[in-house]
């Protein structure tokens, strides 16, 4: 399966914002951003142009891809998705990225970034009502159970959050650390959104 293999933190630096795509090194004094907060590429610190209507587009697209580990492909599938489902499509696109299994992961503190939960997806140590699912964009439904499995509890990371965690929660999950497993309460609603998207701009790029 294809994916991106190069620094994430050009990533962060391309889009001029964090997209805490490596955990907590995004909140110290190594992250890119903060050393370098300029585009990457010899021409990165070059007089920044007024952007055309276009390029905001793009450069939103790829700023909410990215945050969510994706390639264009896959993208552009979950936006069509969203477009064929009544609402909202920004609202809905965003609700079906939130609702991946490698973000609910992340999102329940199980990982301290998406790559990560998707590492984590991948090598089994997920299960979702009780059976393994190793497929990173699975899409949770209310009322599923996701868990870590019983043989993976011992791996040195999950018994770290056995003991505590202070990770923030959103209101649509619940997090039982005990027994490191969390619950889908309800579907993801606009506000329940950590990053600030504009995905309106995401709509206007592929409807034209």
């Amino acid at each position: 399966m294809a994916r991106y293999t190069g620094s994430v933190c050009r990533l962060c630096r391309r889009e001029g914002t964090k997209l805490f795509l490596k955990g907590e090194r995004c909140y110290s004094a190594k992250c890119a951003i903060t050393k370098r907060p300029t585009p990457p590429g010899q021409h990165g610190q070059a007089r920044a142009r007024k952007m055309s209507e276009y390029g905001m587009q793009l450069r939103e697209k790829q700023k909410i891809r990215r945050t969510y580990g994706m390639l264009e492909t896959q993208f552009r599938r979950t936006f069509e998705k969203a477009n064929r489902q009544k609402g909202v499509t920004g609202d809905n696109m965003l609700a079906l990225l939130e609702r991946r299994l490698d973000n609910v992961v992340y999102r329940l503190g199980l990982a301290s970034s998406r790559a990560q939960a998707r590492q984590f997806v991948r090598h089994g140590h997920i299960s979702v009502d009780g059976k393994k699912v190793n497929i990173p964009s699975y899409t949770v439904d209310v009322g599923q159970t996701i868990a870590v499995r019983e043989n993976s509890r011992d791996v040195e990371h999950f018994k770290a959050l056995r003991e505590g965690s202070t990770h923030v929660l959103p209101k649509w999950l619940s997090f039982d650390a005990e027994n490191l497993t969390g619950s889908v309460l309800a579907l993801p609603q606009r506000e329940d959104v950590e990053m600030t998207f504009e995905e309106h701009l995401v709509v206007e790029y592929y409807s034209k």
